[in-house]
């Protein structure tokens, strides 16, 4: 799977760049803004994103997050402040929130790699705050 971070945190990119490198998965590039994260979705359509809500240019991570909606692109927050997050997740898979465990990230990770390919039934990982849609069983 093909992942773009979006965080302008240097040091935490890293640390999820190595996690997901580690899992098996390729990082296509790191945005520190909105505008960063167009053009890295222009330059390298990825298949998944991780986004931060504040970011350089401000609290812009839920504009990207609903850019990258906009595209098809599944993306998960990663925030500080998740109680931020619009009620609707501006259609995120869900959100994990900071500071996480390297082992709880990792859960996620093998989450968010089995509903990109299509897995319906695994359950989110307490790491992983779900969308209420994931969450509620069907009728």
């Amino acid at each position: 799977m093909n992942v773009m971070i979006v965080e302008d945190e240097t040091l935490l990119a890293m640390e999820l760049e190595s996690e997901i490198e580690m899992a098996g998965h390729r990082v296509t590039g790191t945005a520190m803004n909105r505008e960063q994260a167009r053009n890295l979705t222009e330059a390298h359509r990825p298949d998944f994103a991780f986004v931060d809500i504040h970011l350089q240019d401000g609290p812009t991570g839920i504009d990207v997050g609903r850019d990258l909606a906009s595209q098809g692109i599944p993306y998960v927050f990663v925030s500080g402040n998740i109680k931020k997050i619009p009620e609707d997740f501006a259609g995120a898979l869900g959100a994990i929130e900071k500071p996480y465990t390297l082992n709880g990230m990792k859960n996620a990770l093998a989450y968010i790699s089995a509903t990109v390919a299509g897995e319906g039934n695994v359950a989110p990982p307490a790491s992983l705050l779900a969308k209420p849609s994931l969450t509620k069983p069907s009728p």
